[in-house]
């Protein structure tokens, strides 16, 4: 078979591949088929590196065998050993080295350009340079951006609180507009100058890529995953024209297609415009209010109370949070569920766009537990009825249901969309104690007269109650 009939079966089963990552999308976006989805996705990533092994480019076996063995091995003992607790930050850390994967390739096609020029690897043109700068610059913005992610998801002390720089707008916009210069430079100066420009660009790029997002608070960290989704996805598709691969622009483009989509979703539910978001002007500031005093009138209650409050309820609304995670009390909460339905009582679950610390977190946590998938109620759908519930039990959830956003113009969550818990008819919280949340500032729906706190571990609290229905 000759090398133009290769190429040309080359580009088609890439285009299947890609077919495969499109149609891999498409069943990610409902949870009943979310698990396809990811199956069509890989199918289409095993037929596309399958592709790739009888490019004419691909040379040392013996390295690609070797390294496909060492990334199987540790990413399936991650994912396997990985708690759902800690999935945001393994997902912040996936985008990181796929950012950190797209500057070594385009990096290394750069210097193969430089030193080892031959028939097979070309000489780059002005395209390619200018590509391969751009590759550089987003993908170690996603990488540094990444790791700065990971450890204020991780809560890692020195980076709890944003690091205050001044002037740091001006700053950001400098080594912007430096990179910029620097990318134009590599696609213009002669070859000499190539790979000294280009590691400038990833050193600069690392340096905004912390700068980006470092100021950017806790609350708004499911943000911030989409976005760095985003970007790697962008540097994998530059990283494509680099290489002249196919495959890698079109599922790069997907990745950077839907993180901005995902991104935008995101900004809606958090009350943010993406300008916010890129140019990191999040902030984390404003009055949090005097803990003592809000919390004052705060009213305590037991399982068998609560237990006692269900046995009466028509309807009921569960919203879970991050503490939830926490407990693992995903499959006790379910227990419960079934317990009320049948009494008769209508279970459903409240979900906010940014519960926990990713998107969709929750929507994976109880689908963990085998939640039918219909009960699941977004945000919108929910609050215009939430008046008609007759008793809302809120489980490690704290500022997806802080009322101030409504009406405390001064905090800073002010203008987030919530679930509009403190309108039901009665609300139980569920916590360990009445520590903030990710935001860092009190709730006064844990005081509210319509109110009752059941203090203890979420796992442990929930099936309390669920042994008190069972003794009713």
């Amino acid at each position: 078979m000759d090398a133009v009939t290769i190429q040309i079966l080359l580009k088609l089963t890439y285009l299947v591949a890609s077919v495969f990552f499109i149609f891999g999308l498409k069943k990610m976006t409902h949870p009943k088929t979310a698990v396809m989805g990811n199956l069509l996705g890989g199918v289409g990533m095993a037929i596309a590196f399958t592709a790739a092994l009888f490019d004419s480019n691909v040379e040392g076996y013996v390295f690609i065998v070797v390294g496909v063995i060492i990334g199987a091995g540790i990413g399936g003992v991650v994912a396997t050993q990985i708690k759902m607790t800690s999935m945001p930050q393994l997902v912040a850390l996936f985008n990181g080295f796929g950012g950190l994967g797209s500057v070594v390739v385009a990096g290394g096609a750069l210097v193969a350009s430089i030193f080892a020029t031959t028939e097979l690897i070309p000489g780059m043109g002005t395209p390619e340079l200018l590509a391969t700068g751009i590759s550089g610059l987003i993908g170690a913005i996603t990488f540094s951006g990444s790791l700065i992610a990971f450890a204020k998801l991780q809560e890692l002390k020195a980076f709890k609180k944003p690091i205050r720089i001044p002037y740091q707008q001006l700053i950001n916009l400098a080594i912007a507009l430096a990179l910029v210069g620097l990318v134009v430079a590599l696609g213009t100066l002669s070859q000499p100058f190539s790979l000294p420009i280009f590691v400038m660009i990833v050193m600069a790029s690392m340096l905004l890529g912390i700068f980006l997002t470092n100021p950017i608070g806790g609350a708004d960290m499911p943000v911030v995953i989409a976005l760095l989704n985003s970007y790697s996805g962008l540097a994998a598709a530059a990283t494509g024209f680099v290489i002249g691969n196919d495959v890698l622009i079109i599922s790069g483009s997907l990745v950077g297609a839907s993180g901005i989509i995902l991104t935008n979703i995101m900004c809606k539910a958090m009350n943010r415009s993406l300008s916010n978001v890129l140019f990191a002007v999040m902030d984390a500031g404003g009055v949090v209010g005097d803990a003592d005093e809000i919390y004052k009138t705060v009213t305590r209650t037991s399982a068998d109370d609560v237990a006692i409050l269900l046995d009466s309820a028509q309807r009921v609304v569960i919203v879970p949070g991050y503490g939830l995670a926490v407990a693992q009390a995903q499959h006790a909460v379910r227990d419960m569920g079934k317990l009320l339905e049948e009494k008769d009582i209508t279970v459903e679950y409240a979900i906010h766009p940014v519960a926990g610390r990713m998107p969709g977190h929750m929507n994976v946590l109880l689908a963990e537990a085998d939640i039918d998938y219909d009960k699941l109620k977004e945000m919108d759908h929910i609050n215009p009825t939430m008046d008609q519930v007759d008793v809302c039990i809120v489980i490690g959830a704290n500022d997806v249901v802080n009322p101030v956003a409504r009406t405390q113009k001064d905090s800073p969550i002010y203008g987030m969309p919530i679930i509009d818990v403190d309108k039901a008819r009665t609300v139980i919280v569920i916590k360990r104690s009445l520590s903030p949340g990710f935001a860092g500032i009190p709730n006064p729906l844990f005081a509210a007269e319509n109110t009752l706190m059941l203090f203890g571990d979420g796992q442990e609290a929930v099936m309390d109650i669920v042994n008190a229905i069972k003794e009713d």
